[in-house]
């Protein structure tokens, strides 16, 4: 039916209009939040309250820049300013989400806007001819952006917050085990892994070059003997002798076929090997994501980049929100036993599966 004048809401033609405006306010915003992690200025501004010029002079940077970003940054309510004494302050609230090196620094989540904003032209081609935009487009960009993001989470939560949600494994690996990561990025994961438990090897296989080295220069910089890095696509993973237990991390959405990643990797453990799968935790179910305030992030970087590097090489296309009902279905034809989810601590984006290869 079309809508005419009498039949339209003007209340609720207002309220999408603001609220449509506010999404690209937000957009702009995360911008200026992405420069204000780049150039230190949050860190400048935690140090105390200060006129446009001291901050600039603290950051090393150019007062009239710094005083531009400052305008952005007090009416979108990040930070405060007195008129009387021109000076700007940053809330200690405030500072706690955009400052130091833990993983309650959400500042460097604007990164991955920032970066994927760049590939919008490329999708839009794929929207209209089909395919996608390749993995190797975003790197490595891409690899920078995502160690960022998840290497103060592993460093505060894999060995005492993620592990425990594993029967058993931190037992395995204090004993002595064979251990991969498949998909295993710049590697830091294994490394805080090889460095709390030294009686097991661990082996991480990724297919960004950039990464594998990225990561071996990290395990030879720590000088752990017990971990070693390859250049593999995972969909061809294969291995001479089965490893005892098998971790992965936000990578199986990502997978061209993820069918047989997954099969690669039962087929890679013993018999009774646990596999701990960290993946976005979401419903397969669009339904069930309504009211999901995460949702419209995971579908939006899934447009621009995990559905499109999959659809780029005639892939499957699982998406961010491929959802707890698919990936239980998924491990199962596997031929993966039990399943448990729990979410990922220190990290809402996630959920950890916990499963094993049936003995």
């Amino acid at each position: 039916m079309t809508a005419t004048p009498s039949t339209l809401d003007e209340g609720r033609i207002e309220q999408f209009m603001q609220q449509t405006f506010g999404s690209y306010i937000g957009g702009m915003v995360t911008l200026m939040i992405d420069l204000g992690y780049r150039t230190g200025l949050f860190e400048a501004a935690a140090a105390g309250s200060a006129t446009s010029s001291e901050l600039a002079a603290r950051a090393g940077l150019q007062e009239r820049y710094v005083r531009e970003w400052l305008g952005a940054m007090v009416t979108s309510g990040v930070i405060g300013y007195d008129p009387l004494s021109a000076a700007y302050t940053l809330p200690l609230e405030h500072a706690v989400c955009l400052t130091g090196e833990g993983a309650s620094n959400i500042a460097r989540l604007s990164l991955f806007t920032s970066m994927l904003g760049k590939h919008v032209g490329a999708v839009a081609t794929a929207f209209r001819e089909g395919g996608g935009v390749p993995y190797s487009k975003f790197r490595p960009e891409f690899t920078d952006v995502m160690d960022t993001m998840s290497r103060n989470v592993f460093d505060e939560s894999l060995v005492n917050g993620l592990l425990p949600l594993a029967p058993g494994v931190t037992e395995l690996l204090t004993s002595g085990a064979r251990a991969a990561d498949v998909g295993c990025g710049t590697g830091h994961a294994l490394v805080l892994l090889a460095k709390a438990f030294p009686a097991s090897t661990f082996v991480g296989y990724d297919l960004a070059e950039d990464a594998i080295a990225r990561a071996r220069a990290e395990a030879a910089e720590a000088g752990l003997t017990n971990v070693s890095f390859e250049v593999c696509d995972v969909a061809h993973l294969s291995v001479d002798k089965p490893f005892d237990v098998i971790f992965s991390f936000d990578t199986i959405h990502d997978q061209v076929d993820p069918a047989a990643v997954l099969a690669n990797i039962h087929a890679a453990l013993v018999a009774g090997g646990p596999y701990v799968m960290v993946e976005p935790y979401s419903s397969s179910n669009l339904e069930d994501n309504v009211g999901n305030p995460i949702a419209p992030l995971m579908y939006a970087v899934s447009t621009l980049h995990c559905m499109t590097i999959s659809l780029a090489h005639g892939g499957a296309g699982l998406g961010t929100a491929w959802g707890e009902q698919r990936a239980r279905q998924m491990l199962a034809d596997a031929g993966f036993g039990e399943v448990t989810v729990n979410p990922a601590p220190g990290d809402p984006l996630d959920a950890v599966y916990v499963t094993n290869r049936p003995a």
